[in-house]
């Protein structure tokens, strides 16, 4: 069916709209970020009224943006690390086996989801707490702690994602492998994981950037020392001056990461996403 004109012309007005609102914050950080600290505080203005690149060197000794960067590296690729290899077994366990309580198991990870992660915060707290009272594991403010947290996030969604994705893979080719000598674990090694290959991708991703760019928890949760980076902006933020030009050009750093892997993995991701959605 051929697309009329006017659906046609509504259409890239939609699409133009999208993308200026999305195009003009980018542009707006940008070129805060090559403005100096008297000329972003002025009158505002589409250019700078001078170039200059200094907010990217101050940034790192205004506030100690090494070591957040950092901290976000360790706690969001361990996050990521632990959500996938969780995610694999479990959600291999659940396409593969039809074992008793299956469906409870599902239905209750799938509705962990529905609610914001906001009602977690104290009850996660109180948790870290007793448990450092009980067995003297210290769970608040360390990174290992704040990994914990974002498998909460990570591992509900990843398992259900790649469930439906194992689904999509032929029972025939577990069997043919586990014929030749393999077992289960030779059969998810050798055949599962290689044809899941995308949607294992665009789990990691999803981990990744959830817990890149979280703040609510890793404010609670962590201290001075092992603080990440979304939290480390606000610093920037002080009682006598707001360094604008600074969290731009520091909010822009921060992003490189996910943009990067994003824009290499886009395909794995999107292909992912759709497959492991409609399963």
């Amino acid at each position: 069916m051929r697309e009329t004109s006017p659906s046609k012309a509504f259409r890239i007005v939609v699409l133009a709209v999208l993308t200026v609102f999305t195009v003009v914050p980018i542009y707006v950080m940008v070129t805060t970020s090559m403005k100096s600290l008297p000329d972003v505080q002025g009158a505002f203005t589409w250019w700078p009224t001078q170039i200059t690149f200094q907010p990217f060197i101050d940034m790192w000794s205004t506030v100690p943006l090494a070591s957040y960067f950092v901290n976000s590296l360790i706690v969001a690729g361990s996050a990521t690390i632990l959500s996938v290899v969780i995610a694999i077994f479990a959600a291999y366990a659940v396409s593969r086996y039809r074992f008793k309580g299956r469906t409870v198991f599902t239905t209750t990870v799938l509705s962990t989801q529905m609610f914001p992660g906001v009602l977690f915060l104290l009850p996660l707290f109180l948790i870290f707490v007793n448990i450092n009272q009980a067995v003297g594991i210290q769970l608040v403010g360390t990174r290992f702690g704040l990994v914990i947290t974002y498998l909460t996030f990570a591992l509900p969604f990843a398992i259900w994602m790649l469930a439906g994705y194992f689904d999509g893979i032929p029972r025939d080719l577990d069997e043919a492998a586990m014929v030749d000598g393999s077992g289960p674990m030779g059969a998810l090694w050798h055949v599962v994981l290689p044809a899941a290959r995308p949607g294992i991708i665009a789990v990691a991703i999803y981990a990744f950037m959830t817990s890149w760019g979280e703040v609510l928890f890793a404010s609670v949760m962590t201290t001075d020392e092992n603080r990440t980076l979304a939290v480390g902006l606000q610093l920037y933020s002080t009682q006598t001056n707001v360094y604008w030009n600074q969290i731009m050009a520091a909010s822009l750093v921060v992003s490189i990461p996910v943009v990067v892997a994003f824009l290499l993995l886009q395909r794995s991701f999107v292909a992912g996403l759709t497959a492991g959605a409609v399963k």
